[in-house]
């Protein structure tokens, strides 16, 4: 049998707003609400942001718990991932969550740009960052937007900074960093099998990049990121209607290429992560 794939989903992020598209969850009460449908289709990895009322970004603990709490109620089993993004709060206050003891965590651990800043993550930022996911026992999810971010958690890695088996996501499609390129995503994917054989790897496409790169990630053996905090699209003319309809989606490619969509129960065996 195939090795199993991951779907990881992105519900709400820090930028999308309902004015983009309506079916963007805000509230703590409507994240958990998109994220449940999300696991029903086939998700097993909720990646989370929390937001203030007014849609903005906030790294606040007090509402990571809230939706914590919420998620482990009617999601089972599921992979909590709490993001310490830079949009969401400046230096220690993007680790403030991990003292919940998420299953996971994204670590950046290296900067870059986006559509309309630097994305800063200073070597100080992201050793702190990554001793509390050590401290917490949360397992890294390490977000490479650049080559370079290949190899820097590889480093960290064999140095025992990031603990366990590593696992990196390729992100494409952010404007100003790297674009959706085949031969590009080809070389991130032999570079880590060739300096970490043993890491899991997972392939993230922002915009009308998602589908692209979920479909080579798939078809490549490794797992995959949907969700609309990357795309609120199905194609150019139809927004998507929800996160469930973006991992259904998703789950058909893994049909198409043979490959079973990972239970909870799987993904955690595949990640080492402890028991739910």
């Amino acid at each position: 049998m195939s090795t199993p794939c991951i779907i990881c989903v992105a519900i709400t992020g820090s930028v999308a707003r309902k004015e983009n598209n309506p079916a963007v969850p805000i509230t703590v009460a409507e994240q958990i609400e998109s994220t449940h449908e999300s696991f029903e289709a086939g998700a097993s990895i909720a990646h989370c942001h929390v937001r203030n009322d007014d849609e903005t970004p906030t790294s606040d603990p007090e509402k990571f718990g809230l939706l914590m709490e919420g998620l482990q109620k009617h999601c089972p089993g599921m992979i909590i991932q709490l993001s310490t993004g830079g949009r969401s709060g400046a230096g220690k206050d993007r680790g403030g969550m991990l003292p919940l003891r998420p299953d996971m965590a994204s670590l950046s651990v290296g900067s870059n740009n986006f559509p309309t800043r630097v994305y800063e993550n200073s070597p100080g930022l992201v050793d702190w960052l990554a001793s509390e996911m050590r401290t917490y026992e949360v397992k890294p999810e390490v977000e490479a937007f650049d080559l370079s971010h290949i190899h820097q958690a590889v480093k960290m890695n064999r140095d025992g900074r990031i603990a366990g088996t590593l696992y990196v996501q390729f992100v494409m499609g952010v404007l100003n960093a790297m674009p959706v390129d085949e031969e590009v995503f080809e070389f991130y994917v032999r570079t880590l099998k060739r300096l970490a054989p043993d890491a899991q790897w997972c392939g993230a496409g922002v915009g009308v990049g998602q589908l692209q790169i979920n479909e080579w990630a798939i078809a490549a053996g490794g797992h995959t990121r949907t969700g609309l905090e990357d795309n609120m699209r199905l194609d150019r003319e139809t927004l998507a209607p929800s996160n469930a309809a973006l991992v259904a989606r998703t789950a058909k490619l893994c049909e198409k290429y043979e490959r079973p969509v990972a239970t909870w129960q799987q993904a955690r065996e595949i990640l080492g992560l402890r028991p739910a």
